[in-house]
């Protein structure tokens, strides 16, 4: 459980920079340039999400269990993740989905989190799953309050809803009836 937490402090602390320190991220990116700062900044999330994944792998062989979630709940979570592939694809196709929402990828990991919480209820779960959730919250209130930084995305384009639609539900239909299992080793149906 140690090397999960680890992973998750090292990943969302450095994905939570902006949301804490906005002032000090500029001073480290000024300081270093944007090419090593850019950098040491993959590479530490890199090594946390390596963390992130060998300590849930790990967790799972010692699983404590905080509660039962009825089965019901796990139909709810598979109509809640419907739109997470397409929330994804949004944020990089932008068109009429990312003006609404403004920062797509925010609300793509918010419903995975609280999708995967209502249908999980072992202690690692809700560290990894109930983490996420919260720094993605938190990310999108400090968004309110601070500059944004452009993304590098695709030039804004009626079709790109229709791409965003279209490729984010094949994945999602991968993903449930193949890849899931494949990639996690669990079956969502």
């Amino acid at each position: 459980m140690t090397t999960l937490i680890v992973g998750l402090v090292l990943f969302l602390g450095v994905h939570s920079l902006s949301i804490m320190n906005e002032p000090l991220r500029n001073h480290l990116r000024a300081s270093l340039g944007e090419g090593p700062f850019k950098g040491l900044y993959s590479l530490a999330a890199l090594v946390g999400l390596v963390l992130i994944i060998w300590g849930y792998g790990t967790a799972r062989l010692d699983p404590t269990v905080i509660y039962t979630p009825p089965g019901w709940l796990r139909h709810l979570a598979l109509l809640l993740l419907i739109p997470v592939f397409p929330l994804l694809f949004a944020a990089y196709f932008p068109g009429r989905i990312k003006a609404k929402l403004g920062h797509p990828m925010l609300a793509a990991v918010k419903l995975w989190a609280l999708a995967h919480l209502l249908a999980n209820g072992m202690l690692h779960d809700l560290l990894l799953f109930g983490s996420f959730l919260a720094w993605a919250v938190a990310d999108r209130i400090s968004m309110k309050r601070r500059t944004q930084r452009p993304i590098a995305t695709l030039p804004t384009n009626k079709a790109n809803d229709a791409i965003a639609v279209v490729g984010g539900v094949a994945v999602y239909v991968v993903t449930v009836f193949w890849a899931h299992q494949w990639l996690f080793g669990v079956a969502p149906i």
